[in-house]
Parts: C-alpha cells; sequence; structure tokens
C-alpha cells in the first residue's frame, strides 16, 4: 500500500481534514461524506447493507469517478464479509453470491468508469485467491480495497503536480461540476493543481460553473475551495462566455468520467460547451483524467454509453414549487462528450497526452504497463 509520505499534499490540503470514502476503524461499514446535504450540513454515513452502498452510488451521496470506484471497492469487501458470514466457506455460494454483488454495483452507474475498473479489479482479485479459504479471500478483498484508496490520494497528488507544470501565477482558472477533494479520496483531480499551487503562493483566482441541474459547482466546489481559502466566484453555467471575453480565465481544467481511446472525454454535462467556447476565445482547456478513467476498449466517445437522469432533477429539484409545466417533457443527460479536437491536454499520473491523442495515450498506457 502506498503510503501517505509518497503524496505532495497533506491530508487537509484542500480545508476539508477528512478522506470523502474511506472504511471504518472495525472494518464493517463503507463511510462517506452524504454529499446531497452539502454545504448546509456535513454529515458521514457509515453503510453496510449493499442496497444502501448502490442507492448512495445512484442518489449521488457519493460521486466522482474515483470516489464511485473507491466505494464500490469498499462496498463489495463488506459484501464479502458478510456473504462469508451468511455461507461460511462454501466457496461456490461465495462466487456466485460476489458475482451478483459485483453486477447489481456496477449497473448504478454506466458512465463513469471507474466503477467497473475498480469491482472488476475486485472481483479478479478474489478469482487470484481461489486456492485460499473464503475467510482469507475476504480479507484479500479488504486489502486491495485499501491499495485502491490508496492509489487514488497518490494519483491525485501526481496529478496536482503535473497540472501545476501548465499553470502561471495569477492565472484565472475556471472548472465546471466538482474535480476536487469531494470527486476523490483527497485532493481531486482538475483542483488538484490548484490546491498545490494555493499552497506555493500562486494567487489563482477560480471560476466555478454552478453546474444545472445538480449544482456540484455551486454546492461542492464553491464549497471545498472557499474552506480552502481559496479565491473562487460562482457563476452560472451561462455566464462562461462573458468571463472568457473579459479576459478573466485564461485556463479551463475539468475533470472526467470517462476518456475514450482517441481521446474524447465524457464529463459532466454541459463541459463540451465550456469546451467549444474556449476553442473560440484561445484559451488552453485540459481534461485531468486518472488513467483508471481511460477506457482503451471504447474507440471513440461515440460509444460512450450517456447516463439519463430523472426529469425531476430539472423540474422540481432545488425549487419550493415546480418551476416548469407538467405537460412539459425533459431530457436530462448527466453528461456530454467533448471532441478530442476540442481538448489541449490529458492530465495522468504519468504525465499530460497532448493531440494528436490515439499515439500519446497509447504512450500513457505503455507507462502503465511498465508500473505494472
Amino acid at each position: 500500500m502506498l503510503s501517505e509520505e509518497k503524496t505532495g499534499l497533506p491530508k487537509g490540503n484542500s480545508g476539508l481534514d477528512f478522506d470523502t470514502v474511506d472504511i471504518s476503524s472495525d472494518g464493517r461499514y463503507l463511510v462517506i461524506i452524504d454529499q446531497t446535504l452539502l454545504p448546509g450540513k456535513v454529515e458521514f454515513l457509515h453503510l453496510d447493507k449493499l442496497e444502501d452502498m448502490r442507492e448512495a452510488i445512484y442518489l449521488l451521496k457519493v460521486r466522482g469517478a474515483p470516489a464511485i470506484g473507491v466505494a464500490a471497492a469498499i462496498g463489495l469487501y463488506i459484501e464479502a464479509s458478510h456473504i462469508y458470514e451468511n455461507y461460511g466457506e462454501d466457496k461456490t455460494a461465495f462466487f456466485s453470491e460476489l458475482k451478483k454483488a459485483k453486477l447489481y454495483l456496477e449497473a448504478a452507474r454506466p458512465t463513469a468508469v471507474n466503477l467497473k475498473w475498480a469491482l472488476d479489479r475486485m472481483y479478479a482479485c478474489a478469482e487470484s485467491m481461489k486456492e485460499s479459504s473464503v475467510q482469507d479471500i475476504a480479507q484479500g478483498l479488504k486489502e486491495e480495497a485499501l491499495r485502491i484508496k490508496a492509489e487514488d490520494i497518490h494519483v491525485c497528488s501526481k496529478l496536482g503536480e503535473y497540472g501545476l507544470t501548465l499553470l502561471k501565477k495569477g492565472q484565472g482558472i475556471l472548472t465546471h461540476c466538482n474535480a476536487g477533494h469531494l470527486a476523490t479520496v483527497r485532493y481531486g483531480t482538475a483542483t488538484a493543481p490548484i490546491y498545490l499551487g494555493h499552497r506555493q503562493g500562486y494567487g489563482f483566482k477560480v471560476f466555478a460553473d454552478e453546474t444545472r441541474p445538480l449544482l456540484q459547482g455551486a454546492r461542492l466546489t464553491a464549497f471545498e475551495l472557499s474552506e480552502a481559502g481559496i479565491d473562487v466566484t460562482l457563476i452560472c453555467d451561462n455566464m462562461v462566455s462573458s468571463v472568457m471575453q473579459k479576459g478573466w480565465v485564461q485556463t479551463v481544467i475539468t475533470g472526467c468520467d470517462r476518456v475514450a481511446a482517441n481521446g474524447d472525454a465524457a464529463n459532466k454535462i454541459g463541459t463540451s460547451g465550456v469546451a467549444v467556447i474556449a476553442k473560440h476565445y484561445g484559451i488552453p482547456f485540459y481534461i485531468a483524467a486518472p488513467t483508471s478513467t481511460i477506457d482503451f476498449e471504447t474507440e471513440t466517445g461515440e460509444d460512450i454509453i450517456i447516463e439519463e437522469r430523472p426529469w425531476e432533477e430539472v423540474k422540481n429539484m432545488w425549487y419550493e414549487r415546480p418551476m416548469a409545466p407538467e405537460k412539459a417533457s425533459v431530457y436530462n443527460p448527466a453528461f456530454d462528450v467533448t471532441d478530442n479536437s476540442l481538448i489541449s491536454g490529458i492530465i495522468t499520473e504519468y504525465g499530460i497526452a497532448y493531440p494528436p491523442f490515439g499515439e500519446s495515450l497509447k504512450e500513457i498506457k505503455k507507462k502503465m504497463e511498465i508500473k505494472l
């Protein structure tokens, strides 16, 4: 397991002195902060039922591709412990129930590749221990989940270090949705270079899109950046062109939930629009992407499944009464795909990939394989 000393940022760097996703000290609970209650209330949930863990992922109580992956890994370990308690050393029953649990959690959010990546890794870990006792397999799953968590911390720290090389002191930086501490275990992806630069006195001015309809930018990004003492200005999504036109933004950095092999990137709805506007004004647009979000099996963004959310999020959420006609239909995709032609670079823990991404991402993959 990676030690904290190998990361470039301290635990409390973001102003939030806790891990977004964790396992309880007795190993029986998945511990998350309920992000649906932020910023008004900070409440930690201790979950041990599979249904509750899946619901937490689907309802965005835990969200952000890396955080979802870690939560699912811990959740599958906890479920494995329950299976052992119920079936003992019956390996046939254990693997049958573990597979069901894996697929059940996997279906919660289809777009974020980290969810499937983490669950596949956990199941592969279990299969690699088939000759061991069920009790030992369950313990092995706990250790694997903790490795995934530790790796997330390390990866985000490296994203911060590479991302900071793209930034200058005093710059205006725009970000969309929440790719921060709350979307990972610590530090964030797109915000990691911002936190690192803040510690080094860069004096960034950050513009956070509100991110309709779930307001992750307003509720989460603005919350955590302000808690860290960073100069952050909240803007409505349709103000992006205005702040760019005024010359207030010199760089855009966002996170992502899935990167295709050609560099097309799926991220929270509205991201592709930001990229189009940035291109118009000649502003570099970067994606911060842990390699766990790069799906080399998906050739282009057209092949990415886009999750659609309930209509209530658009018509009713945040309002005392419905703010749209009852008969009006709603289209509510959770993500859109930014074409690779709009992306200046993809920041990974192995370095920065530049166009043409079909080639540069292959080089990143080679570095991944050497590391493995």
